[in-house]
């Protein structure tokens, strides 16, 4: 009850300070923008793959790989052939309800595109940097999820962890592949230190959760968080999720898919003053 009375507390006082969020929220629209193309890719990924295996269940053997883009209100997760020169063998389409019944699924064989073959290229680089490289870290009942993106001439791989048990959301060991116009690998970075299991009872309801920040993780929320959250947040019911770092409190209004950012020491003010009511 006392966490439900903070919460609404909590969210009318922010009303108050919205005004003076301008700043802040130039920095961190981007990290949404960002998290919500990763949401779409990792929606088009999984629906695309039950529709493709359902579909074309002749071809699971002739599967290589598959990967899903943006191209304007449409999410595409395409199939690739397992041959040297893969082609693309099957493309599932989604508009941004993301329901199935309006998917469009295109069995045809085709080259890439352009851009998919950049985003097959820097999807086949990580894949490879996580094959041989201890940097990249697995844990049991979980998979690496990779979402290659090319967004504002950035080209980008992100590694996600994904839970393989339901009534779990995961946070943390994510990673983030970094390439250069010519494809090739600039950096990686392992955005979470930690790996963070959140258990959830189905059709029970999450008043608040949250996680932490270490310094090397950074100040806000990240893409990979504010992922997570709208691929689990209705299944797992849950209203707000809280970040918490050295400087910044980042809370995620799961119910409006909203962000606002806190100093630590307005946080700090607010939770004091409520435990002196």
């Amino acid at each position: 009850m006392m966490k439900k009375i903070f919460v609404t507390f909590l969210y009318s006082f922010l009303c108050t300070l919205a005004f003076g969020q301008s700043k802040i929220e130039k920095t961190t629209s981007a990290i949404v923008d960002e998290g919500r193309m990763l949401y779409k890719s990792e929606m088009a990924s999984w629906y695309g793959t039950d529709i493709f295996l359902e579909k074309f269940s002749e071809r699971r053997d002739n599967i290589g790989g598959y990967f899903s883009y943006t191209d304007r209100d449409t999410t595409k997760c395409i199939f690739f052939s397992n041959a040297d020169n893969p082609k693309v063998i099957g493309t599932i389409s989604f508009d941004t309800s993301f329901n199935v019944k309006n998917a469009n699924v295109d069995g045809s064989q085709r080259d890439f595109t352009p851009d998919e073959l950049d985003l097959y290229e820097i999807r086949k680089i990580a894949l490879a940097e996580i094959n041989s490289d201890d940097f990249f870290k697995t844990y049991k009942n979980t998979n690496l999820n990779l979402i290659p993106i090319i967004s504002k001439n950035e080209k980008k791989v992100y590694v996600l962890t994904g839970p393989q048990n339901t009534g779990i959301v995961i946070i943390g060991n994510d990673y983030l592949l970094t390439f250069d116009k010519k494809n090739k690998l600039l950096k990686k970075k392992q955005l979470h230190k930690n790996i963070l299991p959140i258990k959830y009872a189905e059709g029970e309801e999450e008043i608040l959760t949250m996680h932490t920040h270490l310094k090397e993780t950074g100040d806000f929320i990240t893409a990979t968080d504010i992922c997570t959250l709208l691929l689990y947040q209705k299944l797992a019911k849950w209203k707000q999720h809280i970040v918490v770092s050295k400087d910044y409190v980042s809370l995620w209004d799961c119910k409006k898919d909203k962000l606002l950012i806190l100093t630590k020491e307005a946080w700090d003010n607010i939770y004091k003053d409520q435990e002196k009511r």
